[in-house]
């Protein structure tokens, strides 16, 4: 039996974040575009930075970002002090100019008033836009190194009830494990991801390190498999150059790779695409579906393994 005469337990500590961030514009949003998966992991997201200070009329927006799974603008409003209403403001702003999906406020504290404004943002809005609250705080235990927590203090209701959601249609359901299983293996045994949840839709979008750039798993048409690479950096001039100047190299990637991609330039769209296809169908049998996973494990690290050297090399010429 314990003593419980002879317990101790060392104290956590919390600490002041001009401790470590004496500057939130340099110093703060700086770190967290560099570290946006630990923020994405206490969303359950994975965020892809796109741009910091990014423009909004006369303001500047502290990061813009992209969930990647979902493929939704976000955009994160930084607080190194107690939330209050001109950064409320501004928040509400960003998100209209840039008809922001996902709008996250971060803050060292919220009072009771400001949860409750986004709460009732979360009741009054679209069920497609979410906003969220966080409190970020640098802890320490005695004399440990500092640890830095993301705490949800405000999150949509539907998103409390995706979460816990288990009724949903068997086609839905099947994309949702498929992919939770593929992410899963991805993270744990290969470190190709920091992504935790899958969402029950057709593909899955993973970063790739590199902006404008991320590795894709869909189902196309109900006929099809396609793992590719997606190319939507910058407007489309510039992106199609990029295009480009991979396809310059065409013979020597299909050679390295083992295998014939589909070259999609897309001038007219918002993105191209360089697509490695297979035939398969998400409701066939369990046999078959293992077979797909281990298809799409093999070739998205192959994607990777023989692109990342070109795709640095591309942008590095820009």
């Amino acid at each position: 039996m314990t003593d419980i005469d002879k317990l101790k337990f060392s104290k956590l500590r919390k600490i002041p974040l001009r401790d470590y961030f004496p500057d939130e514009a340099r110093d703060f949003t700086p770190w967290l575009e560099r570290n946006l998966d630990e923020l994405g992991d206490a969303l359950g997201l994975n965020l892809e930075p796109i741009q910091r200070e990014a423009p909004v009329g006369d303001l500047k927006l502290d990061l813009l970002a992209r969930d990647i799974a979902g493929a939704k603008t976000v955009i994160i409003e930084n607080q190194l002090e107690k939330a209050e209403h001109k950064h409320l403001g501004q928040l509400l702003a960003y998100a209209a100019g840039r008809e922001a999906q996902i709008i996250i406020w971060i803050s060292d504290e919220f009072k009771d008033e400001y949860r409750q404004v986004i709460e009732w943002l979360n009741q009054q809005t679209h069920t497609e836009i979410h906003f969220f609250a966080i409190v970020v705080e640098i802890l320490k235990i005695d004399d440990s190194a500092p640890a830095l927590n993301f705490k949800l203090v405000v999150s949509p209701n539907e998103w409390k009830r995706s979460i816990l959601q288990t009724v949903e249609s068997e086609r839905r359901q099947r994309y949702r494990t498929f992919f939770q299983q593929l992410i899963d293996e991805l993270r744990e045994d290969h470190q190709f991801t920091n992504a935790r949840a899958a969402q029950p839709d057709t593909w899955h979008y993973f970063t790739s390190g590199h902006r404008g750039f991320t590795y894709c798993v869909r189902f196309h048409q109900g006929t099809q498999v396609r793992v590719y690479i997606r190319i939507y950096e910058g407007d489309n001039e510039n992106r199609l150059a990029l295009f480009d100047a991979l396809m310059n190299q065409k013979d020597a990637i299909t050679e390295t790779f083992g295998g014939s991609f589909e070259w999609h330039r897309n001038p007219e769209k918002q993105e191209s695409q360089i697509v490695f296809v297979r035939d398969g169908y998400i409701s066939w049998d369990t046999e078959d579906m293992k077979e797909i996973h281990e298809w799409c494990i093999e070739h998205l690290l192959k994607l990777k393994e023989v692109f990342d050297p070109k795709i640095r090399q591309v942008l590095d010429a820009f």
